[in-house]
């Protein structure tokens, strides 16, 4: 159990320090190990996520439990995901029996064997080899899932928000538009991190669009695929054999644009002008 002098109703640098000396714990950089240790800046990353009493929870990489504690506060009904093994222990001496934890890696779990039917809030505080990866394979495979508040770095981040037209524009930016609105909605100090990064990181929001009202990705996602795999040519180029003069007509979209230029709704009218187009007349 865990000692009540020694355990704060958040996460602080002390108690952090203590947890990790007495489980001959060290944070691992390629899993982006960097604990919360600033009670003001977890309320705060809580806040901004918008989860109310009695709400479901998924958490991505609790780590020691920084944001699990903050989460909880609030009354929240977590469940997180957490694949270092090593750390468990710890975890489970931090959130007792006021969070459920899994062993499990959140790129490879079945979404729809462990969620129900939801609906269910996100926070998350990834590293950036894998932010992108497991927040757009949750957008696709976790429709339970209806928003989302993660923190990761500042270029990832970008990447998330960014509008047609801009350097960080590319393929995760208009998935991510595909399946909700995206907002940066605060950054955090690297200050109140142990250990203390190297990098900015942000705070992004997203919030799902109906399941309903949404396109086929299979028919949207190849033609972005192969036009931003050759960003700097024309999409007349880039989606040669794919996208025929007519449909690129038809979706009112100049086959002289590049991939950059095109924002989702564009994406999707040429999806359909292509699925339109290669249905035979009468």
């Amino acid at each position: 159990m865990v000692n009540e002098e020694a355990a704060p109703a958040l996460m602080t640098r002390t108690w952090l320090n203590s947890l990790m000396q007495r489980y001959d714990l060290r944070p691992h950089k390629t899993l982006g190990q960097n604990y919360v240790v600033d009670p003001n800046t977890i309320r705060r990353i809580v806040r901004l996520s918008g989860i109310q009493p009695g709400d479901q929870v998924i958490e991505i990489g609790p780590g020691l439990g920084s944001l699990t504690l903050g989460c909880i506060e609030v009354g929240a009904d977590v469940l997180a995901l957490e694949i270092d093994d090593r750390v468990l222990p710890a975890l489970s001496e931090v959130v007792g029996d006021k969070a459920r934890v899994l062993h499990c890696d959140a790129l490879t779990v079945e979404w729809s064997q462990l969620l129900g039917p939801g609906p269910y809030m996100v926070i998350a505080n990834l590293p950036y080899n894998v932010a992108a990866s497991v927040v757009l394979n949750m957008l696709a495979q976790a429709p339970a899932a209806r928003s989302f508040l993660v923190m990761v770095q500042r270029e990832v981040a970008q990447r998330f928000v960014a509008t047609p037209g801009t350097k960080a524009y590319g393929i995760p930016s208009v998935k991510t538009a595909f399946w909700g609105t995206a907002t940066m909605v605060g950054d955090v100090p690297a200050d109140v991190f142990v250990p203390k990064p190297n990098v900015a990181s942000s705070l992004v929001r997203i919030d799902r669009h109906p399941t309903s009202a949404l396109p086929d990705p299979e028919f949207v996602f190849p033609l972005v695929q192969a036009g931003f795999a050759q960003r700097r040519k024309t999409l007349r180029n880039s989606l040669s054999g794919m996208v025929s003069a007519e449909a690129f007509r038809l979706a009112e979209i100049d086959p002289g644009d590049r991939p950059e230029q095109l924002g989702i709704e564009a994406w999707v009218r040429l999806s359909e002008a292509v699925s339109s187009s290669a249905k035979p007349s009468g």
